[in-house]
């Protein structure tokens, strides 16, 4: 939300005739126990009263609600020595992606507001207790059991279903959405009337007829010209930031693409392309003018990472390059292990995930690791690898190094996304296979013996048949296969 917007928000914030379980005015701050409290009561309010966000608005006096100005700069302060937003995150449980917005109201007055969305399904609680606003007092929700009731009954309206823009007519569709790239993408002559463009739009999920019609998340998410004309779908914009060496010290450039996935989808990879460095010749396979990383894998890993995000999740899908390795990660943690990321697919965006095949961004079944890891193998890159902390998923992609560089650990990875690779091609991984993949000459077959060995012994592959005596023709499998 730009400056103008707050502004008129805050002036019809003001213009409810009281405080409410869903709004809230203060002065000035108090403690940051008391804004974690009310931040649980808002969002739990929201949700009994049928209101999307709460609202936590700081520089407004709460009897005449008089606009004041507050010297509270939420983003600047800190509980002890960490930030306050994320102090307050991190006790809210289930976590919820409220936002922080400070701006000058006009020349002698600053408002903190703090925008917080309507809870889903179960009461979000703070150090462990759930709230609620009753008038204008912050109670322990336990004590009211038929508001908690309320809010256990409500439907769990899943994230692409939401509402992210109301009221509208069709003109406004128009101006908020890039309505044509919908039908380019899907080979579709342009409806001769607004009316059939809108009557496509309600038939995807795009839009939903309501006051007027509103725009869902999912319309938001893939179609909007500018996030940011979505307050609820500005955070999922996707992140770049390029870094000078291997660790964060440095930022040499950053981007936020800030349009709907569908429309800034290309712009977006081929942007992080252009910021990849070129690879040296390296066997017979590459180019002198090839690229570090293989331009189709960066592809496959920023599509999975906007489709797989949690959408519920605090945060937005991120790319990061460093000189040594690229780093693609999403809010969430993944719905199945990420060493069955190559063969099992589980998403929890299923009509993004559908619209985002449909419209050529990704791959038809499967998570598209597999031809990460083909495409891996064939620039000779050490094996991709996946992390889960702190409720984001990270996949990244190392750059060059001969075999004698890669430590114990990465080569057993490497042999087991190589047996898998041959799984979901339906073939086996052999040692002479496990030779082509690392490039070693066929007098060095005891070091591919070694590095199977080794992955035997990390019960990550197993022999298809353990009673065989010959180990020159022996064929191995995934763990799991």
């Amino acid at each position: 939300m730009n400056q103008q917007q707050l502004i008129e928000l805050v002036n019809d914030l003001t213009k409810q005739s009281r405080e409410s379980e869903w709004l809230e005015f203060k002065q000035n701050f108090h403690s940051a126990e008391e804004i974690g409290e009310r931040l649980s009561a808002l969002s739990n309010g929201a949700c009994i009263h049928n209101q999307p966000f709460g609202y936590l608005v700081f520089g407004i006096e709460d009897k005449t609600q008089l606009i004041t100005g507050t010297t509270f700069k939420a983003r600047l302060h800190k509980k002890g020595n960490e930030n306050l937003e994320h102090w307050l995150a991190t006790r809210l449980n289930p976590r919820i992606d409220f936002v922080i917005y400070e701006f000058d109201y006009d020349s002698d007055r600053f408002i903190s507001l703090f925008i917080v969305p309507a809870t889903k399904a179960q009461p979000v609680e703070f150090l462990h207790q759930a709230y609620i606003r009753v008038g204008s007092i912050t109670r322990k929700l336990n004590e009211f059991p038929e508001k908690q009731a309320k809010i256990w009954k409500k439907e769990n309206i899943p994230f692409e279903k939401e509402i992210a823009k109301d009221n509208l007519t069709g003109s406004d569709i128009i101006r908020y959405l890039s309505t044509e790239t919908y039908f380019d993408l899907m080979n579709l002559p342009y409806p001769s009337t607004q009316q059939g463009v809108i009557n496509k739009f309600l038939e995807e999920g795009f839009l939903v007829k309501n006051t007027g019609y509103a725009i869902t998340k999912l319309g938001a998410l893939l179609f909007a010209k500018q996030l940011k004309d979505f307050e609820s779908a500005e955070r999922k914009s996707a992140r770049v930031i390029v870094y000078k060496g291997r660790n964060k010290v440095e930022t040499e450039r950053e981007q936020m693409h800030a349009k709907g996935y569908a429309i800034g989808f290309e712009e977006l990879v081929n942007w992080i392309n252009s910021q990849l460095p070129a690879n040296e010749e390296i066997g017979k396979a590459l180019r002198k003018e090839s690229r570090m990383y293989p331009e189709i894998a960066i592809r496959e890993l920023v599509a999975n990472a906007l489709i797989h995000q949690d959408l519920t999740e605090k945060g937005f899908p991120m790319v990061e390059i460093f000189t040594d390795r690229i780093e693609v990660s999403n809010p969430g943690i993944p719905l199945v292990s990420p060493e069955r990321f190559i063969d099992a697919y589980l998403s929890r965006n299923d009509k993004l995930a559908d619209l985002m095949r449909r419209m050529g961004f990704c791959e038809e079944k499967g998570s598209g690791l597999d031809k990460v890891i083909f495409y891996n193998e064939l620039y000779q890159l050490p094996p991709v690898n996946v992390m889960v902390t702190e409720n984001r998923t990270r996949v990244t992609m190392y750059c060059y190094k001969v075999l004698n560089e890669l430590d114990k650990k990465e080569k057993i990875r490497a042999c087991y996304q190589h047996a898998c690779l041959k799984w979901v091609s339906n073939e086996k991984m052999t040692n002479q296979s496990l030779r082509e993949r690392f490039k070693i000459e066929d007098q060095n077959a005891a070091i591919a013996s070694r590095i199977i060995r080794d992955a035997l012994e990390e019960k990550l592959i197993k022999e298809e048949d353990p009673e065989s005596k010959s180990r020159k023709y022996a064929r191995y499998l995934p763990h799991w296969a």
